[in-house]
């Protein structure tokens, strides 16, 4: 895998096919489709530079300048890779020849950053209006107070921000008026306009609305001194913040105890994006939203009051007797329209035991490009310490940015089909668009009002060339070229692009499947595949995706696989390949497929996380990670297997969202006498201690922070560990029970699916 993970280091790309199977024919028999995983903003190696001056562009298909384009020094010409247009060098440019090259020709350079000049700046701060939700226990109001106050001191001096808080009512806190708490009140079951707002808080009543055109921001006729009564610099409204934030009591409306509280989030989160739609349209902003239970009122409400109404679980989804689900999720498309629109963010810490709409949400948060927590409560180290995590700066700092715009550039046989991540489609439609859509298609061009270090898009593309013998001619020109363009403003307020230019190799034929093999890359196409299930579970009804998975792995190996016909002890694959049908395996009882015994909301949530991750971090949900520490040996990994438990070792695991460490049953023993606290054991004292400390090490650096889980040999807290394992020794194999431990499970083990995979391969 190492020259893979070099080119990501480099590009922050990471390819299923690095040799692309290059015609419409052999792409749909390589059964994933050629696609890419891509990192726009992944920190760049310290030697690449910023370039200080704007990019050179094709005249004719307005790709940018790069190292695969062809330049001849004596008539300063260069001829782009993807449309072979002639340009002509600008004059500041007359100086270049073979030994005096531009930055963004040298061979490594393919990904290269270009900075706007000071002037370009953006004059408008970041925003961060936070949306508080009063319907909560008086504990839980405690810590959320504890944690915005804390927030507002880590921001930015100069950052603007703003405060709605909201049970039965939406009240927008007026902080610019110091002297007396101001607050205005809309009532929480009707929706409201951007008009009513605007007319409602007063913003017309020193100056007169101008007769005509949209009322937005300061050069549209809108008043600084209206806008900074609701939005203020962080560095002057903490007093006014703090002392708003300790007078802040529950919801003060009774609720009876057969009912729900009266929540109304979407009223709220919409008089949210039409003040910041008003106030700073087109600036870095976000919607902080708080939320610790259902939506009971208004528009976006998943459930009514009564509390003998359930709420809705999968199999009411999959039934379709969810009457609230459909309009709520209407309404928040109309909302994520909006923010896009506006280039605003929305952002998700839902915190609360019950279900609170994360499912509903996701199509705002997702398309805004929003950061979400989903916790048991606002006291949990999931939510205090992820949430500190936003505005930490420094080695951890999540380098959030804004107002991105991405877009793609290809070689003529390639159409783009669609992104699956945290974008949205800007109808860009054009000859590189292809007709199939999946995720967000129908264009080449994306809008990413939020995205930060690690976002990673998924896109999927797809082979136009036919198989006739012409097209064959690979002599001709073997290479496909793709360049991403990723615009946005950066923290510090300026505005950058970063060009990222691939070339990679395509076959095509019978004789080509070696150079694929050689080019495949596993982990990148367990990805892909994990994001495509999801999207295709999501959307298309009566799919199965057990059913699909299988199919795919069962063509794939025996495309790829070496045997005779009809002889499964035959069956081989090549290194490049024998690691995928165990990510495979895992894929099928993961989260993301089995969704049984969670709710919609953690579906969401987990599907809303695989969706924005690169393929590192894919990888660890598919197929967790496990660590052995035992007095035999170093830290080792160990399989993923039910035999990997021992009663005198620990085990560390990583699936991403939990990080679990699990004692045998003797360690659990001897740590409960305190051996470890005893001088003669400083052996044992460092055995235990060594899976905490490479535990606190991912918690740092994860985002959002995963749930610590320390648990023993038969506690029931080893449900966490005993869920992932491959189940080779189960209550009805012929394992002698005492020698090992044993799951109850009716799951097959990883053993039997490879031999029925081996005997469907070779058939």
């Amino acid at each position: 895998m190492t020259e893979f993970l070099d080119l990501e280091t480099q590009d922050g790309v990471r390819m299923p096919w690095n040799v692309i199977p290059g015609t419409k024919h052999d792409s749909s028999n390589a059964i994933i489709p050629v696609s890419a995983l891509y990192t726009p903003l992944k920190p760049l190696p310290s030697t690449t530079p910023t370039l200080p001056y704007a990019p050179l562009r094709c005249r004719n298909c307005r790709s940018v300048l790069n190292p695969f384009s062809i330049v001849d020094f004596a008539s300063k010409i260069w001829i782009c890779p993807f449309c072979l247009a002639r340009n002509h060098f600008p004059p500041h440019y007359h100086s270049i020849s073979d030994d005096n090259l531009p930055a963004e020709l040298y061979p490594q350079c393919t990904t290269i950053e270009y900075e706007s000049s000071p002037a370009e700046r953006s004059s408008v701060p970041p925003v961060f209006l936070f949306v508080v939700d009063t319907c909560v226990i008086e504990e839980e109001v405690g810590f959320l107070k504890s944690s915005v106050s804390q927030a507002v001191g880590l921001l930015p001096e100069n950052s603007m921000v703003g405060l709605i808080t909201f049970g039965t009512y939406v009240c927008v806190h007026e902080l610019g008026f110091g002297q007396v708490p101001k607050v205005y009140v809309f009532k929480g079951s009707k929706e409201v306009t951007k008009d009513q707002i605007m007319e409602q808080m007063g913003f017309f009543v020193k100056r007169a609305r101008p007769a005509t055109g949209v009322v937005a921001g300061v050069k549209d006729g809108l008043s600084q001194e209206s806008i900074s009564r609701f939005l203020l610099p962080a560095s002057e409204c903490e007093f006014a913040m703090n002392s708003i934030l300790e007078e802040l009591q529950k919801d003060p409306w009774p609720v009876p105890t057969d009912q729900r509280a009266t929540r109304c989030t979407g009223t709220a989160l919409s008089v949210a994006a039409h003040l910041l739609g008003a106030c700073v349209p087109g600036s870095g902003a976000r919607i902080m939203a708080f939320t610790g239970g259902p939506t009971t009122e208004g528009p976006g409400a998943i459930i009514g009051k009564n509390l003998s109404e359930p709420v809705r679980s999968h199999k009411d989804l999959d039934k379709d007797s969810a009457p609230y689900y459909h309009k709520a999720v209407k309404f928040y498309e109309g909302l994520a329209k909006q923010l896009v629109h506006q280039g605003h963010v929305l952002d998700l810490f839902a915190c609360a035991l019950d279900q609170v709409g994360v499912a509903e949400l996701k199509v705002a948060v997702e398309r805004t490009g929003g950061l979400v927590v989903l916790a048991e409560s606002f006291g949990h180290s999931v939510f205090k310490d992820s949430f500190k995590r936003v505005f930490q700066s420094g080695d951890y700092d999540l380098g959030l940015s804004s107002n991105g715009i991405f877009e793609v550039n290809c070689s003529k046989d390639i159409r783009v089909q669609g992104i699956i991540g945290p974008c949205a489609s800007l109808e860009k439609k054009g000859p590189l668009s292809s007709e199939t859509v999946i995720g967000q298609g129908n264009t080449t061009a994306w809008k990413m009002c939020g995205l930060d270090k690690a976002t990673s898009l998924c896109l999927v593309f797809e082979m136009v060339k036919k198989d006739s013998p012409e097209a064959i001619d690979q002599s001709a020109n073997s290479q496909f070229y793709f360049q991403f363009l990723t615009y946005y403003q950066h923290s510090s307020g300026q505005m950058r692009l970063r060009t990222t230019t691939l070339s990679r190799r395509w076959v095509a034929g019978p004789g080509s499947i070696q150079d694929l093999i050689s080019g495949f890359d596993q982990e990148a196409a367990a990805a892909v595949m994990a994001r495509l299930v999801s999207f295709k579970m999501e959307t298309e009804a009566e799919f199965d995706p057990i059913r699909w998975l299988d199919k795919s792995l069962i063509h794939l190996c025996s495309r790829f696989g070496e045997y005779q016909k009809e002889s499964p002890s035959s069956f081989s694959l090549s290194p490049r390949f024998s690691i995928f049908p165990q990510f495979i395996f895992h894929l099928r009882r993961s989260q993301f497929v089995q969704v049984f015994n969670n709710s919609p909301d953690e579906t969401a949530y987990f599907r809303m996380i695989l969706n924005r991750e690169n393929v590192a971090n894919s990888v660890v949900m598919i197929q967790p990670s496990l660590i052995s520490y035992s007095f035999h040996s170093t830290p080792e990994p160990a399989l993923l297997d039910v035999a990997a438990i021992s009663a005198d070792r620990i085990l560390l695991l990583d699936s991403y969202f939990t990080v679990v460490v699990f004692h045998g049953s003797t360690i659990a023993q001897w740590r409960k006498a305190g051996y470890h606290n005893q001088p003669e054991h400083v052996v044992f004292a460092q055995l235990l201690q060594a899976p905490h400390d490479d535990a606190n090490a991912i918690l740092k650096e994860r985002f959002p922070v995963p749930r610590m889980v320390i648990c023993d040999q038969h506690g029931s807290q080893a449900r966490f560990l005993l869920a992932k394992l491959n189940p080779s020794a189960t209550y009805n194999s012929d394992v002698p029970a005492p020698e090992r431990e044993i799951l109850f499970t009716d799951d097959v083990s990883f053993e039997t699916f490879l031999d029925h995979l081996q005997r469907l391969a070779v058939q």
